[in-house]
């Protein structure tokens, strides 16, 4: 090809939009995010770089190292996407227990319950990364110590500084349960019950009861004013004839 058709076909090329250097690191980790979702960590820079139409040195000048790109993919989806208000829905004892865990739950579903954030997790599971641990460590904290806590206030029980390992293998199977249903729908994309605040709020109704038979108490938050049904009814008796 001749220097003259060579100028002609760069002039004809669409240029690439020049961005800020902010808009450009959002741009790379915004690409990176869903790189990793899809790929996995196995992925290698040169090829998020091939995607996102930049060179491999000039991701390197906004993210010094993979690690530090995945530990910011972590940072945007996990952290930046957790709501403050969700912590003072947990502690606030001016509602009812029932009505604070049910609310809390539909709207932080509402936030993971994406095809991104749970391959993410996956995905970081299976390489054996910090990122797990980390957001297990938020979610005991954050939710199923609260939880704990506030049923102990709620059904007239002495605080304790630290819940039990019983508690909390209550309290998680209580959230994995909430969790795997999303899980199902959107990595397995298994038939599931399309409403999910009718699953959030069976699974609150069973948990309740659960923790109040280990406790030996009632904080009378058990009951849901929907009293929703995930079962079929039982089939009806047959009359006997009398002998």
């Amino acid at each position: 090809m001749s220097k003259k058709a060579l100028i002609a076909k760069a002039a004809a090329a669409p240029r690439r939009r020049r961005l800020s250097p902010e808009d450009r690191r959002r741009e790379i980790l915004q690409a990176a995010t869903i790189f990793f979702s899809e790929e996995g960590f196995n992925g290698g820079t040169r090829e998020l770089a091939q995607k996102i139409g930049v060179t491999q040195p000039l991701l390197y000048r906004y993210f010094p190292s993979k690690d530090q790109l995945i530990k910011e993919v972590y940072r945007t989806v996990y952290l930046e996407r957790w709501d403050a208000g969700w912590d003072r829905l947990l502690t606030d004892r001016t509602q009812p227990i029932r009505q604070r865990f049910e609310e809390f739950y539909r709207a932080y579903t509402d936030v993971i319950f994406t095809r991104e954030w749970m391959r993410i997790y996956l995905f970081s599971g299976l390489k054996g990364l910090d990122i797990n641990r980390w957001y297990l460590d938020i979610v005991q904290k954050k939710i199923l110590a609260r939880i704990i806590q506030e049923y102990r206030h709620e059904a007239g029980l002495p605080p304790q500084k630290k819940a039990s390992a019983v508690e909390l293998e209550l309290a998680w199977a209580f959230h994995s349960g909430i969790f795997y249903y999303g899980m199902r729908k959107l990595i397995y994309e298994a038939p599931v019950l399309e409403d999910k605040n009718q699953v959030i709020s069976v699974t609150l109704n069973v948990f309740l009861l659960g923790i109040g038979r280990l406790f030996g108490t009632d904080p009378g938050g058990a009951r849901s004013t929907e009293r929703p049904s995930l079962a079929a009814p039982p089939p009806a008796r047959k009359k006997r004839s009398r002998p």
